[in-house]
C-alpha cells in the first residue's frame, strides 16, 4: 500500500512540511564527490588504461583493449535494420517532431551599421565537437539519444560523440537504433564519471568535446560539476519532477498515472499535485493505490511518493500555481479547464502541459519540444536543452574612421577612470 502525504496549506504547519519538499540541492555529497574527482584526476593522467579498468569494474566487463570500447556504425545500422516496423516508425516520427521544433530555434547572426558608419553584428557557428551522455543504468533511453542528438544536428555540429554504460557488456539495440537515426558519428560503451572526464579531456581512443550535454546520475552530475570550465556543460541534472494543478475536473486515474510517469524513474523522483478539490486528492490518492499495486517498478514508485510525493490542498489555483513557481519543477501540467488562463502567471518551469489532455509523458518522446529539462529548482534561471546550447555567438565590430573618431573620446575617457592606459592610448590613437 502507497504512503502518500498528505499537505494542506490552510493546516498551521504548511509551510515548514512545504519547506522540506523543496530541500532538493543538486550539490554533490562528500563521499560522491571524493571518488568523482580520484575517477576524474585519473582519466586524465592514465586515459585508456584507466578507462578500461572502471569500465570493468563497474559494467562487470572484461575488456582488454580501449577500442573495444566503441559500437561500429554497422552495428547501429544493424541494429536499426533489425528493428520491428512499427517501432522504427514510431522513432522517426518522434525524431521528426524532434527536428521540426528545434528547426524554430536556431539562433540568426545579425548586422546593423550605426549613425557614424560602424558595422555591428553577431555571428552564429556551431560547435567543433558535441558530447552526449545517455543513461543504461536501470533502464535504457533511446529517447534520450534522440533528445541530446538531433538539436547538435540541426545546429550544425559536424561530430557528435555518444557514451552510453552496458553493464554486463549489454546494449540495448533500440538505443543504437536511435543513434543510428539521429546521425551520431561515435558511440562508446563507457558511463559514469569516467566517460565525463574522457569526453572532457580526451583519451588516445575518446576524442574531447567542446560540450557535454545528457542526463545521468549522482556521479555524473558530479563529473560535469568538475569538469566544467574545461568544457561546457547543459546543466547539473537531478532527479526527475512533476508538479499538477488541477482544478477537480480530470479523470483521477488519469493524474495518478502522471504522477506515477516521473516517479517511476528513480527513488529520488518527486511528484507533487496541488489542487482546491479536496474530494478531487481524495479520489486521486484512490487511483494511486489501485493502480501502483500493478506497476513493474512499484518498488520504486512507492519510495519516490513516500518520500518525495504530496498532494497538496490550496485555496485556490492562482495559490496552486503560486507553489508551483516556488516549486519550480522540471514538468508542469495544467490539468484545468481554461489552462491559458493560468499561463501568464507561471514563471518557473522547465516545460509547461496545457490541459487534461496533455500528459507529461507525450513531451519525454515525441511531442517536439526537449525533454532534457531544467531540474532541482533550476528552472528559476535555467532554459530546456535546445539547439542554442550546441551555438556559439560571436560579436562582430567594425568601425569606420569617422565612427572611431565619435567612439575614442568615451573609450579613452572610461579607461583613464579605471587607470588604464594603454586601453586609453589605443583609443585616443584612433581619433
Amino acid at each position: 500500500m502507497l504512503e502518500i502525504r498528505r499537505l494542506d496549506t490552510q493546516d498551521a504547519g504548511f509551510e515548514a512540511a512545504f519547506q522540506r519538499l523543496l530541500e532538493r540541492t543538486p550539490e554533490a555529497n562528500p563521499e560522491v564527490a571524493t571518488t568523482v574527482a580520484n575517477i576524474v584526476a585519473d582519466v586524465r593522467a592514465r586515459g585508456d588504461v584507466a578507462l578500461l579498468e572502471y569500465t570493468n569494474h563497474f559494467d562487470r566487463r572484461s575488456l582488454r583493449h580501449a577500442g573495444e570500447l566503441e559500437v561500429p556504425a554497422a552495428k547501429r545500422e544493424a541494429a536499426w535494420n533489425g528493428l520491428a516496423r512499427e517501432l522504427r516508425d514510431v522513432l522517426q516520427r518522434a525524431a521528426e517532431r524532434i527536428r521540426v521544433y528545434a528547426e524554430y530555434q536556431k539562433l540568426a547572426p545579425f548586422e546593423f551599421s550605426d549613425a557614424h558608419g560602424n558595422r555591428l553584428g553577431q555571428r552564429v557557428t556551431p560547435l567543433d565537437r558535441a558530447g552526449i551522455y545517455v543513461p543504461g543504468g536501470k533502464a535504457a533511453y533511446p529517447s534520450s539519444v534522440l533528445m541530446n542528438a538531433i538539436p547538435a544536428k540541426v545546429a550544425g555540429v559536424p561530430e557528435i560523440v555518444m557514451c552510453v554504460p552496458a553493464p554486463g557488456g549489454d546494449l540495448n539495440p533500440v538505443v543504437l537504433a536511435a543513434a543510428h537515426l539521429a546521425g551520431v558519428d561515435r558511440v562508446f560503451t563507457i558511463g559514469g564519471a569516467q566517460a565525463v572526464a574522457a569526453l572532457a579531456y580526451g583519451t588516445a581512443t575518446i576524442p574531447p568535446v567542446d560540450k557535454i550535454v545528457g542526463p545521468g546520475n549522482a556521479y555524473v552530475a558530479a563529473a560535469k560539476r568538475l569538469v566544467f570550465g574545461r568544457v561546457g556543460i547543459d546543466s547539473i541534472a537531478g532527479p526527475s519532477e512533476i508538479v499538477v494543478v488541477a482544478d477537480g475536473g480530470s479523470d483521477p486515474r488519469w493524474i495518478a498515472m502522471d504522477l506515477f510517469s516521473q516517479a517511476e524513474h528513480d527513488e529520488d523522483a518527486q511528484a507533487i499535485l496541488l489542487s482546491h478539490d479536496g474530494g478531487f486528492l481524495d479520489r486521486v490518492a484512490q487511483a494511486m493505490q489501485e493502480r501502483g499495486a500493478a506497476l513493474p517498478r512499484q518498488k520504486i514508485v512507492a519510495a519516490s511518493i513516500r518520500e518525495r510525493g504530496a498532494l497538496i490542498r490550496v485555496r485556490s489555483l492562482d495559490e496552486a500555481v503560486d507553489l508551483a513557481n516556488r516549486i519550480a519543477p522540471e514538468h508542469l501540467e495544467l490539468s484545468v479547464e481554461r489552462p491559458e488562463a493560468l499561463l501568464p502567471a507561471v514563471r518557473h518551469a522547465g516545460a509547461v502541459f496545457l490541459g487534461r489532455h496533455t500528459p507529461e509523458a507525450f513531451g519525454d518522446y515525441c511531442a517536439g519540444p526537449n525533454h532534457v529539462l531544467p531540474t532541482a529548482r533550476a528552472a528559476r534561471y535555467a532554459n530546456p536543452l535546445g539547439v542554442y546550447e550546441f551555438q556559439k555567438r560571436t560579436s562582430l565590430i567594425a568601425c569606420s574612421p569617422e565612427g572611431a573618431k565619435q567612439l575614442a573620446p568615451i573609450a579613452s575617457a572610461l579607461a583613464d577612470a579605471e587607470g588604464l592606459q594603454a586601453h586609453a592610448a589605443s583609443a585616443r590613437d584612433r581619433a
